[in-house]
């Protein structure tokens, strides 16, 4: 089995700083942690190379700092790392995000299964795993839960739906998301750790991958924020006097003016 898995950098505050010219988060690296879904598709795909044999792939688009979480990951269990990295890619949507992430899947060679988190926790969009599912024209399931059977040509899964959960069998290649309670990853062990101090985590920028600069970035982004604000907050209370009929009245009055 032949796994990659997509992984991003994300903030571990909520105390983010924005570029007041793009409206996109300023990612410097302080304070960075893998995206806590990607951590769990990450041991996933450890799963299955223990059980069906393999090699497991990270690969992730960020600023150089990120070879720090693809090291970690080689640690961990997996086999090899590549980082896109470019100011080119900056301040790019999920479109254009998931071309780039799909040129990097080229470069790495056929897989049998892409892995990633169902979300990431910056932006929550989930549409990633989706969209490299349709540029590469294969099965994408969302929200897997679970993963009850896994082969060489195809994967038995449970996944959520607006109406539930239920259970799909899906031929090879193809895309899942992953839920954050799916699995913990587990820790690096010793020799994990030495391999990763020594492994080199390839690092790929625009001109060298061939991807289109049309494609990536701010240029490559149909869908760009056009302001962010942190919402006031008050504390103000009032006191609604009169008879429980008044008072009901007069609260709905509230209720339909916060509607509006």
């Amino acid at each position: 089995m032949r796994s990659v898995v997509c992984m991003k950098a994300v903030p571990s505050t909520t105390e983010v700083r924005m570029d007041p010219k793009t409206n996109t988060i300023i990612r410097d690296g302080r304070q960075s942690v893998a995206n806590p879904f990607d951590t769990a598709a990450l041991e996933v795909a450890l799963a299955l190379k223990d059980e069906l044999g393999g090699r497991v792939s990270v690969l992730s688009m960020g600023i150089p700092d990120t070879c720090r979480l693809l090291r970690d990951a080689i640690a961990r269990g997996a086999d090899d790392a590549l980082l896109l990295s470019d100011r080119a890619f900056a301040g790019a949507d999920t479109l254009a995000t998931s071309y780039t992430l799909s040129m990097g899947l080229d470069e790495l060679g056929d897989a049998d299964l892409v892995l990633c988190g169902k979300m990431a926790v910056d932006g929550d969009t989930a549409q990633i795993g989706p969209e490299l599912g349709g540029i590469l024209g294969v099965p994408c399931v969302t929200g897997v839960s679970e993963v009850l059977e896994a082969s060489d040509h195809r994967v038995v899964v449970r996944h959520d739906t607006d109406e539930g959960t239920e259970v799909a069998e899906v031929p090879l290649p193809a895309v899942l998301t992953v839920t954050k309670d799916i699995a913990t990853l587990r820790m690096p062990s010793i020799a994990g750790v030495r391999a990763a101090a020594g492994a080199e985590v390839r690092v790929l920028d625009a001109a060298t991958l061939g991807a289109d600069p049309a494609c990536c970035g701010l240029a490559g982004s149909p869908t760009q924020v056009v302001r962010s604000f942190v919402p006031e907050r008050s504390h103000e209370a009032a006191t609604i006097a009169g008879t429980p009929a008044e008072q009901a009245a007069a609260l709905l009055e509230v209720f339909e003016e916060v509607a509006r």
